[in-house]
């Protein structure tokens, strides 16, 4: 499981900031509670972070410092982000005093069918090649989020990580590791050893990277635009690319593709309004597990008691089998969403929950019916931005358009092939997501903008920062530092079936016998977590 990466806003304009990760705040003050009165950045990578906290300075708004670090991300920290992806972000307005969702995710190839895969015996969606290719939404996504808050130009936002992609930049350990795992398996595919292999092999530690490609590529979205991208001489490219490696990925659904503004879903937990996106993102997870531990007394059962981490793990499983059946694609089916955040449904399906035993199995309720970054910048006016994205495995899919510098992404992977299922593979469809920015407000005040990375993690990841804040009483620190639960093992949108119960995975730190009294209920325990 990855780092955790808060920002935190409490009533007024005051700061406060968990610093696990590398968090950098401008006009430092003495005073405890408040830390940066003009603004605030924290990203997984510290350069990223500076060329945010840079933007700041210039007079940016808190959405030219997001975009000026995803596009840093995309050169530094390129196992888990790019343009070649998707892009989700809860935005706080100040002025309006308003959240506003932006989906900025692609959708399915308007030439690819189901019956192509049928045709071919293709059982399910490949991991890597040109099937699971979907249109990249992240451009359009900074260009949407640029309309709506921007100040500087796109030229001045994007200027810092042009210049480190001409010039070159140090690779970091954990970013070499995962590279060298990345480019073993995909490494094969055209273009991608010519941009992501310098001398026939990945970087290593401490090597300079450059990236001359992307630099061309952030020059022409600077100066010429977001249709350069989806509609010019950089579509272009990519159709000709995927046309010339069996792809699907067309100009036509470059030209045709559009983000779209949504209402942020939210539910009350003790007082607090936890905000998510709505589907085809799996956020909804997250609301869903705190209402039904909501209708316990969590706190008196004590962080790390058996107790909890049972409640938690089964209300996971319950959350996890509606993500399974009823997460997908809005446009493509009609599910009642609100009726899965209710209290009213929450409180039955919490029945099915035996203290003392975990389940094997759960169906999903019954409906009325249809590797990754996170970031998160404040501006010294108070907008917030919870932005997070992601390849989905790794370095993405691993065709790499000609002469870009960037891969493309493989979300296509998470399609469903059952008959009837809301997420079955369609033309033109956005597959279901895992990547979700998170939200807290209190009293209509912006308090937490924050987001966990790592797959099915995230809605659990959520679920633990809330309760440790909430419910235990921790600070911003021992929030993100405490030990962490993970189950695995549920139920897929992708059509795979709990049968066993699945399996707990723990950080150190857990008491023993608190463990102990989880392997009496019936969970099964790993103690091996890979990232």
């Amino acid at each position: 499981m990855e780092a955790i990466k808060l920002l935190i806003f409490f009533t007024a304009l005051p700061l406060i900031l968990l610093s696990q990760d590398r968090i950098t705040g401008l006009n430092f003050a003495t005073r405890s509670e408040v830390i940066a009165r003009n603004g605030m950045a924290c990203t997984s990578q510290p350069l990223a972070t500076q060329v945010a906290i840079d933007i700041l300075k210039q007079g940016g708004s808190a959405v030219d410092a997001a975009i000026a670090a995803n596009a840093m991300l995309g050169l530094v920290e390129l196992t888990g982000s790019g343009i070649g992806v998707d892009l989700f972000a809860i935005v706080w307005d100040a002025k309006t005093r308003k959240l506003y969702g932006l989906n900025a995710s692609g959708r399915s190839p308007k030439t690819l069918t189901l019956e192509h895969f049928r045709e071919k015996g293709i059982k399910r969606i490949p991991a890597f090649g040109p099937l699971p290719v979907s249109v990249p939404g992240c451009v359009d996504g900074w260009f949407e989020l640029h309309k709506k808050l921007g100040k500087l130009s796109m030229k001045q936002i994007l200027s810092p990580a042009i210049g480190y992609a001409r010039e070159g930049c140090p690779v970091s350990e954990l970013i070499a590791y995962y590279w060298q795992r990345n480019a073993e398996r995909i490494k094969q595919f055209e273009g991608f050893a010519d941009v992501f292999m310098p001398n026939g092999k990945a970087p290593a530690k401490g090597e300079i990277f450059r990236n001359p490609f992307l630099a061309n590529t952030y020059d022409l979205i600077a100066t010429k635009g977001r249709n350069e991208f989806y509609k010019g001489s950089i579509a272009r490219t990519i159709d000709e690319y995927m046309k010339r490696n069996g792809g699907f990925l067309s100009y036509d659904d470059m030209a045709s593709h559009k983000s779209e503004w949504v209402d942020p879903v939210s539910t009350t937990y003790r007082g607090y309004d936890i905000w998510e996106l709505p589907r085809n993102g799996q956020g909804i997870a997250t609301l869903q597990i705190l209402n039904m531990m909501e209708l316990f007394d969590v706190k008196s059962m004590g962080f790390g008691s058996a107790d909890y981490m049972h409640l938690f793990i089964e209300a996971k499983k319950l959350a996890f089998e509606d993500r399974a059946r009823y997460y997908a694609d809005p446009a493509f089916v009609d599910i009642p969403y609100h009726q899965l955040v209710s209290k009213e449904y929450s409180a039955e399906r919490v029945k099915l929950i035996n203290p003392n035993r975990a389940a094997r199995t759960y169906d999903a309720g019954d409906l009325n019916v249809g590797n990754t970054i996170y970031l998160t910048v404040a501006d010294k006016e108070g907008n917030m931005v919870s932005l997070i994205q992601s390849n989905y495995r790794g370095m993405g899919s691993g065709m790499t358009p000609t002469g870009l510098g960037f891969v493309l992404q493989d979300r296509g992977e998470l399609f469903s092939f059952e008959d009837g299922h809301p997420n079955v593979y369609a033309p033109s469809k956005r597959p279901f997501h895992t990547i979700i920015p998170g939200f807290i407000t209190k009293d209509g005040q912006p308090w937490v903008s924050f987001g966990v990375m790592g797959g099915s993690m995230q809605p659990q990841g959520h679920t633990q920062i809330i309760v440790n804040l909430i419910d235990f009483g921790m600070n911003l620190q021992e929030a993100g530092d405490a030990p962490r639960i993970m189950h695995e093992g549920s139920s897929e949108p992708t059509g795979e079936k709990m049968t066993d119960g699945g399996t707990v995975y723990l950080e150190s730190g857990f008491d023993y016998q608190e463990i102990r009294k989880l392997l009496a209920k019936g969970h099964r325990i790993g103690f091996s977590l890979d990232g």
